[in-house]
């Protein structure tokens, strides 16, 4: 809905409002045209239901005012003594309009000294309940937001199954934008597994001040503008979401706004400089380890690298059992009985599903085996005896097609080697041709609510031939520091402002193993009560947190022992 939609409606719900409670104003010592007055006739209703007048400040909060519009009908019906479980009920179901029923009513007789302490402990909990919810909400809206990391698109600088804080006031909180929706949960209600919310109405995009702006090589959450599902790692057909409902990912923004960004060799460069990257930053790239005695995936282990590919042979693989052992294969080679081999991670095939299928296999001592490091840990690995070399993929191949962003063919850029490409900025101008259009295409049509064409004669805005495009917004260029393995900006190009959603902070919890079931679950001790970024070696303050604890503890023993002396 546009800001005049809005309006409109806005003043549509006060007319709705006045014509059902105007005799209620009248009747509570009030005048009839006060609960005509937009947001006046909220703040003279708190007075009639004996309620903070700050509660008119929930009434404007998307969800919150979800929540508030049912406490305050049913707290409108106790006011005048329709406080039975039907009333309450019927004006829940009728979204308020219930209310025209006692408005216009012979049977009203207001309590302006009425208890608002509930009659039943059960009533009293539900209010606690709600407004738990109500505060938890705006802290979840507007300051900080729990997230875990589901894939390895920051591995090493931040691991599957870290528990993050994400601070929504740093760059700013994004207000929410779609109107109806299921508080403290994201796209789809737990357990239910249905929508969460209503993809209409949608509120105008706004977002409040905040304290900085984002910087290049920050680690940044934002809505995935390409999104296409409502879960991870479960295919499904396109799913077309509001902005503040899209999946949200987790990447480092190597490109501000303005910048012109380029990728060689896998290195990137901005502004004609290569990127320098924070301190904790852990950029890593697919290698290929060589050995003329064969790579060993024990050895590797004992190494302490982790993230290599195993080759095994089967020889007895059946239907049935290739079934079973799927979950834990990422690909095979032979498609004979006699010639079947499987390509794992580099956590193999667990013994136990080997002993259930009964399973002859036996890992195959590789002369080349693909891993993923970091520059640094490739260098160790060279120096490791056995190793003749290690060598980074570097994909050199420039073929037009139309896997990596703009996803248009003649461009020929791949993973390792991309752009150069200029970042959108908000003002920033641009040359439209055929050549370039492409790179704009989805910004001008999409993100900034333009009619687009490409006709014979040239290019077409809103309907009028354009050879200039000025943007509207700011853009941002997202990567994974696993270089090899992230989705990321290469393939869906530009993050628009408006899909900003915060900045990660706080690792409060970190488990290994947390996508392989509760019984493989380990705690990463030293990355709880850690922070995310800043210089030096991560270090986690839990022991300090369990030390606050105690001492806090022991003096709140050794006060309630001296008042108990002093008694």
């Amino acid at each position: 809905m546009t800001l005049l939609q809005w309006t409109l409606s806005f003043f549509l719900l006060q007319i709705v409002h006045f014509l059902g409670t105007w005799k209620l104003y009248k009747i509570a010592g009030f005048h009839s045209w006060q609960a005509l007055i937009p947001v006046y006739n909220a703040y003279i209703l708190m007075k009639i239901i004996r309620r903070p007048t700050w509660w008119v400040l929930l009434l404007f909060i998307p969800t919150i005012n979800l929540i508030m519009f049912i406490v305050i009908w049913v707290e409108i019906l106790r006011s005048f003594g329709w406080n039975s479980l039907k009333n309450n009920a019927l004006i829940i179901i009728t979204l308020g309009l219930y209310v025209y029923t006692l408005n216009y009513s012979k049977n009203q007789k207001y309590i302006p000294n009425r208890s608002l302490q509930q009659r039943t402990n059960f009533g009293e909990t539900v209010g606690s309940i709600l407004f738990a919810i109500v505060a938890a909400t705006i802290v979840h809206n507007y300051v900080i937001q729990p997230y875990i990391i589901p894939t390895g698109s920051l591995e090493k600088s931040l691991l599957i199954g870290d528990f993050l804080f994400v601070s929504k006031f740093h760059y700013g909180a994004r207000v929410p934008m779609t109107a109806v929706s299921f508080p403290m949960v994201h796209d789809t209600i737990p357990i239910l597994k249905i929508r969460s919310y209503l993809k209409k109405p949608q509120f105008p995009y706004l977002r409040l001040p905040g304290i900085k702006k984002i910087k290049r090589n920050e680690i940044v959450v934002f809505s995935w503008p390409a999104d296409t599902v409502r879960q991870f790692f479960v295919k499904e057909k396109r799913v077309d979401k509001p902005i503040d409902k899209k999946s949200n990912y987790v990447k480092r923004c190597v490109g501000v706004p303005g910048d012109t960004l380029e990728i060689i060799d896998g290195l990137v460069f901005t502004n004609g400089s290569k990127n320098v990257l924070p301190e904790r930053a852990k950029i890593q790239y697919i290698h290929y380890a060589y050995s003329q005695n064969g790579v060993s995936s024990r050895k590797l282990g004992v190494e302490g690298y982790s993230d290599y590919t195993r080759l095994y042979k089967i020889e007895n693989i059946t239907e049935q059992s290739y079934k079973q052992i799927l979950p834990y294969i990422i690909g095979r080679k032979g498609n004979t009985r006699e010639d079947f081999k499987v390509i794992t991670e580099s956590k193999g095939l667990p013994s136990k599903v080997i002993y259930k299928t009964g399973l002859k296999v036996s890992e195959i001592l590789e002369l080349k085996k693909e891993i993923t490091l970091t520059l640094g840990e490739a260098e160790t690995l060279r120096k490791l005896p056995g190793i003749d070399s290690v060598v980074r993929r570097i994909n050199k191949i420039n073929v037009p097609n139309e896997a990596f962003f703009p996803n248009k063919i003649p461009f020929d850029w791949n993973e390792d080697n991309f752009g150069p490409i200029v970042i959108p900025k908000k003002g920033m101008t641009v040359e439209l041709n055929r050549k370039n259009l492409s790179l704009f295409k989805k910004i001008i049509g999409e993100y900034e609510d333009n009619i687009l064409e490409l006709t014979p004669s040239g290019v077409k805005i809103n309907g009028i031939s354009s050879s200039k495009y000025t943007f509207k917004k700011d853009y941002y260029w997202m990567m994974g520091d696993n270089r090899h393995k992230s989705e990321d900006s290469r393939f869906w190009g530009f993050v628009p402002d408006d899909h900003i959603v915060g900045k990660p902070v706080f690792i409060w919890f970190s488990i290994k193993g947390i996508n392989d079931g509760i019984k493989n679950w380990k705690i990463r001790w030293d990355r709880v009560f850690t922070t995310v970024d800043g210089p030096g070696k991560r270090t986690s303050y839990f022991p300090y947190f369990i030390g606050a604890i105690i001492i806090w503890q022991g003096f709140v023993f050794y006060r309630r022992k001296k008042n108990k002396k002093v008694v």
